[in-house]
């Protein structure tokens, strides 16, 4: 037989190989040319994602640096200031010092439980604030009736302080949770409300005219347009509150409380522990700023449709 036409295991074997050479085949299963290996692909993804980090990595630190270096600063003053004399140590103790009886308290378990009582009675004023100022705040700012009825009595009511009206809620509620938490609830209603009906009377109006001129009904309008165009806005309004709505419970709970920070700072005072009252005043602002970052953070998922700044 010539070789011309030999079988295809002949023509596919090496004249003096041992081993025969094996024409793979399509019928075999095997991938086409140019397909990923199974396997490659999330070595190579991870592999880039790594390497993105790694040249991140640098301008993350200096971004952390930078956001730090005020803080460093500040605490810094803070310890050195007392031991040189420049501010009386028995009024303003190093940081040291400081965070020795923030320590202290939190070993024992009094910063836990003042700390407890307080942010429940922070955290339900200001749920419940939210979930009054919001409905109305968009039903003022979208219906001008509803605004011109209750317009006169909102102005009234958002030039009261809050502490001004402290001793009225004692007075009415007792000096027990109720009145605790109304205070919180009146502090964190305004900004939230004023804020929102803003939002929605400063609605883009060009959006209103292009929504508009695809027949949406007034609803699908509200609910399409106005109130995610309102969200940046009402959010500003949400996280003063949130600010508002601890400072105004720690001076409530100076008068007849018996736990929460409030409690824990006067009493320091009262029996001359300056430490413990600092301890107490760095945990109340530690408290805020982390708030503050988690409505940051639901703010941003809420409006990741938006472009980021400057993009």
């Amino acid at each position: 037989m010539s070789p011309a036409t030999g079988t295809a295991a002949e023509q596919t074997t090496a004249p003096n190989s041992p081993v025969p050479a094996v024409r793979p085949s399509a019928s075999a299963g095997s991938a086409p040319p140019g397909a990923a290996t199974p396997g490659v692909r999330p070595v190579v993804s991870r592999t880039l994602r790594v390497r993105r980090a790694l040249r991140r990595l640098p301008y993350l630190l200096v971004t952390g640096a930078t956001k730090s270096a005020a803080i460093v600063a500040l605490l810094l003053l803070w310890e050195t200031a007392p031991r040189l004399a420049l501010v009386d140590r028995t009024f303003l103790p190093p940081f040291s010092e400081v965070a020795q009886a923030w320590w202290g308290l939190a070993a024992d378990g009094q910063l836990a439980d003042n700390a407890r009582a307080s942010l429940v009675r922070s955290f339900s004023g200001f749920g419940l604030a939210v979930a009054l100022a919001l409905p109305l705040g968009l039903l003022i700012g979208w219906y001008r009736p509803v605004a011109d009825l209750l317009g006169p009595l909102l102005e009234v009511f958002r030039n009261t302080a809050a502490l001004a009206l402290l001793p009225v809620f004692v007075l009415l509620l007792g000096i027990g949770e109720t009145s605790k938490i109304s205070i919180v609830v009146y502090a964190c209603t305004w900004p939230i409300l004023l804020n929102t009906i803003s939002a929605v009377r400063t609605v883009e109006p060009t959006l209103l005219k292009l929504a508009k001129s695809m027949n949406l009904s007034a609803p699908r309008l509200f609910q399409k347009v106005v109130l995610p165009a309102s969200v940046p806005v009402m959010f500003t309004g949400i996280r003063l509150a949130g600010a508002v709505s601890i400072l105004v419970l720690v001076a409530a709970e100076m008068i007849g409380a018996k736990a929460g920070l409030g409690y824990l700072i006067n009493s320091s005072q009262y029996n001359f522990a300056i430490p413990q009252m600092y301890a107490g005043i760095v945990t109340i602002s530690a408290i805020g700023v982390l708030f503050n970052q988690l409505l940051v953070a639901v703010e941003r998922r809420l409006t990741s449709w938006r472009a980021p700044a400057g993009g």
